[in-house]
């Protein structure tokens, strides 16, 4: 059944029945009562093209990725938060929209958004250490939240962030805990805030414990399997090899993991390895017990909680821009030891 039939079964006009439906106040207490019943008994569910008809918004987010981090359509991290993010916007009656885009039209399509009111707020991803979309979202006037943080921009912005400098710090300092002194960072690529803010808490770690910061020991790039194999069999064939590792992704770790076998050694008993999981859906870091020790955080979860404080801001547009640190929770696996003694 669509607006017109229901509104002909009521002998109400369309404007009364979707007024009625979408909870102006104008229309009596008595009158929406009726509708929603009716709209109950027939299993009347209005379009959200009709609902933001009835409201003047176009009850619609957007994600535009541009096509430099179109590897972001396939990292199942993006595909969790996307996922707990649609959560939310299926909840409250909102659709999302999905944009890849060159990297050259990025303003372009922002401003079209904006100018054809064809989202009411945009997320932002995988913000870098100077983000130039914060400030082009706020000269727009068009509400925005971001999945990260970006140090060098100082104006407030909504954001919501794991706290990666403390959680790597802290994961550094576990190691140091198990007797390790030689310990590697694999690392995502440091002109994305996030990888910079686990790089400091990494060397923060290492000058609390009197152990200068060896660049030979840090690897930055992509977060592939690939890029973590690679690292550490690099690693592992010098003279003075790490005995323990902190890898920035999951996935990452599983290329560690490879080396690490390849070798001959065993995981956690030569050489130890702590990682950063998302909790992702679909790569599960073991079960009761974890198989890497790590940093978890839910990316899902965070996709969830700044879909709604994204709402929330677009709901009450004159409250000061939120904010949300969420913390990661250390999780012993098997994946680590105490460092091995020298003969």
């Amino acid at each position: 059944m669509n607006l017109k039939e229901l509104s002909h079964n009521l002998g109400l006009s369309q404007t009364t029945v979707s007024r009625a439906l979408n909870g102006y106040p104008e229309v009596s207490p008595a009158t929406r009562r009726r509708v929603e019943e009716a709209a109950k008994t027939f299993n009347y569910s209005p379009s959200t093209r009709a609902k933001g008809l009835a409201t003047g918004q176009a009850l619609a987010i957007g994600h535009v990725i541009p096509l430099s981090s179109k590897h972001e359509m396939v990292n199942p991290i993006f595909g969790d938060f996307i996922a707990g993010a649609g959560e939310t916007y299926s909840r409250h009656g909102y659709e999302m929209i999905l944009s890849i885009v060159d990297d050259d039209d990025e303003r372009r399509i922002y401003e079209g958004l904006k100018s054809r009111r064809a989202v009411d707020g945009v997320i932002v991803h995988g913000p870098r250490m100077n983000e130039p979309r914060i400030g082009l979202l706020q000269d727009l006037g068009l509400p925005f939240a971001v999945h990260g943080r970006a140090s060098g921009y100082d104006k407030p912005y909504a954001w919501l962030d794991v706290n990666n400098r403390s959680a790597f710090q802290r994961a550094t300092d576990f190691l140091f805990d198990l007797g390790h002194r030689r310990i590697a960072l694999i690392n995502g690529l440091e002109v994305m805030d996030f990888a910079h803010r686990r790089r400091e808490g990494y060397t923060a770690s290492l000058r609390a414990h009197d152990i200068a910061v060896d660049a030979a020991l840090m690897r930055s790039g992509e977060m592939t399997e690939v890029f973590g194999y690679q690292s550490t069999r690099d690693m592992l064939a010098g003279d003075d090899a790490p005995t323990a590792i902190i890898s920035s992704s999951l996935i990452s770790a599983l290329g560690v993991r490879r080396a690490i076998e390849e070798k001959g050694l065993v995981m956690g008993k030569d050489v130890s390895v702590v990682t950063h999981d998302d909790a992702l859906s679909y790569l599960q870091n073991g079960g009761d017990v974890p198989i890497f020790t790590a940093t978890r955080s839910s990316v899902r979860d965070a996709g969830r909680k700044l879909a709604e404080m994204l709402l929330h801001s677009i709901s009450n547009p004159n409250l000061p821009p939120q904010s949300v640190l969420l913390e990661a929770e250390l999780m012993v696996g098997s994946s680590t030891g105490p460092a091995p003694r020298k003969d």
